[in-house]
């Protein structure tokens, strides 16, 4: 029976593979076509367009074949030299419309595929033996294999490794006594982790065999996609089946939890948007970006999907409308957080998407958590947003009687910027809030708050990351320069651009365009740059804080300015109607920060863990050894330190009294409200956050 399902499933790949012949030069050419236009598109409407000359032909070149072979596993060395002619040639072929290069990497790339496919399944035979004194060098890992049989050792290799990771990360959550027990169950651990592992290079195969259109149609799309990305990293093509048919939980059903999820280039699936008012939003733990780790149902087994499609993440979630889903993610920074969800119906009149608390103390603050910036009408209109819900929730909050706010944007990665600029009015009386140099206008024009008064002027801190970005840095930047507010944690982002999804259309004109054009294929185009109003850009560097607190992300390089072809940062005049209010005493709310982390045994854990993660995380050799594994893995940096409150607690955190009176009749609701109380009292930056707030009252 094993050897006919193999028979079968080896048909079906090579099926797949005939299938694609049938029509690739009319897909090519399309593909041509379609890189023509969105070539013309940057030279008319790009806020910064790059040449396209020889030198965006190199980086068109290398990142058409990092999308396709990322890990150097598919194309040999000998691929390489014939594809490598085209090299300094892309820019002509593109002027050109011509698709000899498509044509090349297909039938290269065809086979490849199908030789991966079935050296994978020769390495599903024999069970690894980890006992072996094998090594995967750094050579191996970053070149592409010399022959057919350097890339059967390497995809060999490959899988081994993570086979051994996976057996790693079991041995790390073990108690000393159970992995005793662990080392005569390690056999068949090994078994079935192995083929967990090569059933995800196997579905990856298929992913691609499988994409709409079939294979000649991701290598066009994924043409298009790597000239898009050479002109800045947030300037996109998709076609339309990738605008439209993400799979998720955004949609009309009665009950949803309220995110929609997309594969994540890198592997795993991510959120790919947030629904205000849904109780994926109002958890305040979930952002854009998070990735899934586990999922599991009441009463059933966690399932680790880790390495799953959308698709089948989608089949899960879609198991039931009633019953409790724990779900775990991996934020940007590496950290994972766990929570508990159920689905809910969504109303769009939903007063409550935004989340507000009190901080009771020595004084009464408010706490306000914005995961995203969101308009449910048109950009243009007011009141429809987020700023007009984060509104509502101060008005709330002032009923207690706070002396203080704590805005909370970490991992905020934007959204509108004209509900930033609105936000912004609540807090600061009138004036210039923002600049924006746009592609399609001369005039630098002015963001501003023309409403007199606000809703809120009393002591404020903005609390950001950084995957705080775009809108939140715009946000966090304005309320800095009028110091109106003390920002406080790790530097931004550095997105300080703005994108318009356009359909690949070059008589299209932005002033006109009213997005209502339905086509087979789009541009996302960076079509602005945001600009202080001081004239100086969170673009590249990102938002400073006036208080800096550590955090994961010091670790990692995952900042625009580590984005390949990111923007420059550049400088224009500050704005002459820009009035600051009276510069606030920095030095000594920094002490007061300083003397909380001096006592806090969290960031004592996380400054080792940065400074060894930063010495020991570099490339080189690895041993596929279990024994070499365990002893290297002791000398490993520790694991992410868990957030939690091992200091004494000085306030209470509650609902304000409208909240309360909702989650009476709210059940759901009140679980997910009780997880997320638990959650921020046990976050050491809302400690210090606390303590920097009492001394600004006084």
């Amino acid at each position: 029976m094993a050897r006919y399902f193999y028979l079968v499933k080896t048909a079906f790949i090579t099926a797949l593979f005939l299938i694609s012949e049938v029509s690739f030069a009319q897909t090519f050419n399309q593909a041509a076509n379609n890189a023509f236009i969105v070539s013309r598109m940057v030279d008319k409407l790009h806020v910064q367009p790059r040449d396209l000359n020889d030198s965006l032909s190199g980086d068109f070149f290398n990142q058409f074949l990092k999308q396709l072979d990322e890990e150097h596993v598919y194309f040999n060395k000998e691929d390489i030299q014939q594809l490598a002619v085209y090299r300094l040639q892309l820019d002509d072929e593109v002027k050109q419309k011509r698709s000899v290069f498509l044509t090349l990497v297909k039938n290269l790339y065809s086979k490849r595929l199908q030789q991966a496919d079935t050296i994978i399944d020769a390495v599903s035979r024999q069970p690894f033996d980890f006992s072996k004194p094998e090594k995967f060098t750094l050579a191996e890992d970053t070149s592409y294999p010399a022959s057919v049989v350097a890339m059967h050792s390497k995809l060999y290799k490959k899988i081994k490794l993570e086979t051994l990771y996976h057996l790693l990360d079991i041995n790390d959550e073990l108690s000393e006594n159970d992995k005793k027990k662990y080392r005569y169950e390690f056999d068949s651990a090994a078994i079935d982790l192995q083929k967990k592992t090569i059933s995800a290079y196997k579905r990856n195969i298929l992913r691609i065999m499988q994409s709409p259109g079939g294979l000649d149609q991701f290598i066009a799309n994924n043409y298009c996609s790597a000239l898009a990305c050479c002109y800045d990293p947030h300037t996109e093509f998709f076609p339309l089946t990738e605008a439209e048919n993400f799979a998720g939980e955004l949609g009309s059903q009665s009950f949803r939890f309220g995110f929609a999820i997309k594969d994540n280039a890198g592997g795993g699936v991510i959120i790919n948007e947030l629904e205000p008012g849904s109780s994926a939003f109002k958890s305040g733990m979930l952002n854009k970006g998070d990735k899934f780790q586990i999922l599991q149902w009441e009463k059933q087994s966690a399932i680790d999907v880790s390495d799953a499609s959308a698709v089948e993440i989608s089949r899960i979630l879609s198991q039931s409308n009633h019953d409790r889903l724990t779900i775990t993610v991996k934020k940007a920074d590496g950290s994972l957080r766990t929570l508990t969800l159920v689905k809910t119906p969504v109303d769009p009149d939903d007063d409550a998407k935004v989340k507000s608390f009190i901080l009771k103390g020595n004084k009464t603050f408010g706490y306000i958590s914005l995961p995203a910036f969101y308009n449910d009408g048109d950009e243009t209109m007011t009141g429809s947003g987020c700023a007009n819900d984060v509104a509502k929730e101060i008005i709330k909050l002032k009923k207690e009687n706070i002396s203080g706010l704590i805005l909370d944007l970490r991992y905020n990665g934007g959204g509108s910027v004209h509900e930033a600029a609105e936000l912004a009015g609540i807090f600061i009386d009138a004036g210039p809030v923002a600049q924006i140099k746009s592609s399609y206008e001369e005039k630098i024009f002015t963001l501003k708050d023309v409403n007199r008064g606000t809703i809120y002027d009393g002591p404020l801190i903005v609390l950001v990351n950084g995957y705080s970005a775009s809108a939140s840095e715009m946000l966090a930047a304005a309320l800095q320069d009028y110091n109106r507010a003390l920002i406080v944690g790790s530097p931004t982002f550095g997105k300080a651009t703005g994108q318009l999804v356009l359909p690949l259309d070059t008589s299209i004109n932005i002033r006109e365009y009213a997005g209502d054009k339905k086509t087979d294929y789009y541009l996302k185009l960076t079509t602005i740059k945001l600009y202080r109003v001081n004239g100086t850009t969170a673009q590249f560097n990102g938002v400073k804080p006036d208080i800096i607190l550590p955090d994961f992300l010091q670790a990692r390089a995952e900042r625009e300015a580590s984005e390949p072809f990111a923007l420059p940062p550049t400088i224009i005049d500050a704005n002459k109607y820009y009035r600051p209010y009276a510069a606030l005493q920095v030095d000594t709310l920094k002490t007061v920060a300083a003397q909380d982390m001096d006592t806090m045994s969290y960031f004592k854990r996380l400054a080792a863990y940065i400074q060894k993660y930063r010495e020991e995380i570099k490339p080189a050799d690895v041993s596929l050894n279990w024994a070499d594994a365990i002893a290297l893995n002791k000398k490993d940096p520790a694991a992410q330190p868990a957030v939690g409150n091992d200091y004494s607690n000085n306030y209470t955190i509650s609902n304000n009294a409208y909240d309360m009176e909702k989650l009476k009749v709210d059940a759901s609701s009140g679980d997910l409200n009780e997880s997320f109380k638990k959650f921020l009292l046990h976050d050491p930056y809302i400690k210090i956050t606390f303590d920097v707030l009492e001394v600004m009252n006084k």
